[in-house]
């Protein structure tokens, strides 16, 4: 049924479809959520094999949605039915913007990959405050990904991510810092151990959920690690390997601008999350997320000492069903290997096993 919508889907402008999805999904199930909870009964993998509590936060299922794709929280209870493990709305910024100019979204199916520029557009903080407050606590894990707002100079930065923090303490189960989207002009040169000390020193003392870092798969892995190691020192819980990335070399008919996602990124993003993980794993939390698109890919990523993966646009390019797949793909996996639980197989390959 999915390849048959996504075949209507896709005559449809990228964003104008992402719309239609949105629009779909929240008042579908507001219509019939019945119907939602009986897909979540027969599809929702939760099996014990791959329960995990990391930062004190309880995972069912190690899949989870990377930020993007439900910016202004509207859909979170249909994506939970639909699979994830966790969800992560946003970014979102203290004040509701744009964007950038449109066309700013673009699908490229023979190489399931999408390119967007989207600029951070969403709600603001105060509509989208409101919306979570109806739900939160929620049944699966939340993760608030928050930035600054176009229009604030870099050197105000902090105060955005100062507000957020204070804002959605209380809405979410874990923060991400986005100062890794190639969209919003000069975010990326908040990638520095400077910014990152002062974000992260003050921003533990503003919240007590856990804080983590997203990165750019962009810098060459020694800055990557350097600031890695930064923001652990000042407080960071965990680091999410990688945003998208602009690297216009990797896919045919490219635009220059914005930022790339899907399997042409799965090569780059995979031996990036690789290196950091060499320095990092045991010492922070690390999730990984680009190109992810199986159980194959994720049960890599986990070896390599991911807790936890996320997916975007292989959900767009797959559907509901794929979640599932991955998930118990996962558990097939782990039994072949001869591990009980998903734990033992989380950087394996760093220790040394198979």
């Amino acid at each position: 049924m999915y390849e048959y919508i996504k075949k209507l889907m896709f005559l449809l402008d990228p964003e104008n479809a992402h719309n239609l999805a949105e629009f779909s999904l929240k008042n579908g199930y507001k219509i019939c959520p019945f119907a939602f909870s009986l897909y979540a009964k027969k599809h929702f993998v939760t099996d014990e094999a791959l329960h995990q509590e990391i930062e004190g936060i309880k995972f069912l299922n190690p899949l989870g949605l990377a930020a993007g794709f439900d910016k202004n929280a509207t859909m979170i209870k249909p994506l939970t039915a639909l699979g994830f493990g966790h969800i992560e709305y946003g970014t979102l910024t203290p004040k509701p913007q744009e964007g950038n100019p449109k066309p700013r979204l673009f699908r490229y199916p023979e190489y399931n990959s999408i390119q967007n520029a989207m600029g951070f557009n969403n709600d603001g903080a105060d509509k989208i405050a409101s919306r979570v407050r109806k739900l939160y606590p929620y049944t699966v894990p939340l993760g608030a990904n928050i930035g600054k707002n176009k229009t604030t100079p870099s050197e105000n930065a902090l105060d955005d991510y100062f507000i957020l923090l204070d804002k959605f303490k209380e809405l979410c189960d874990y923060f991400v810092i986005n100062i890794s989207s190639p969209n919003t002009k000069g975010l990326r040169d908040l990638q520095n151990e400077e910014f990152i000390h002062s974000l992260f020193k003050t921003g533990v003392t503003i919240t007590d959920k856990p804080i983590f870092l997203k990165l750019a798969p962009d810098m060459t892995t020694q800055n990557a690690i350097n600031l890695a190691l930064a923001a652990k020192e000042s407080g960071a819980k965990g680091i999410i390997a990688t945003n998208t990335t602009i690297d216009y070399s990797l896919l045919p008919d490219a635009k220059d601008f914005g930022g790339i996602s899907g399997e042409v990124l799965k090569e780059k993003s995979y031996n990036f999350f690789k290196e950091i993980a060499k320095e990092l794993y045991g010492k922070i939390t690390l999730i990984s997320v680009g190109g992810i698109d199986s159980s194959e890919e994720a049960y890599k990523r986990i070896k390599a000492g991911a807790s936890l993966v996320q997916i975007y646009t292989s959900f767009i390019f797959n559907g509901p069903s794929g979640l599932e797949e991955i998930n118990k793909g996962l558990i097939k996996l782990l039994k072949n290997d001869g591990f009980s639980h998903i734990s033992e197989a989380v950087g394996a390959d760093l220790r040394g096993k198979d």
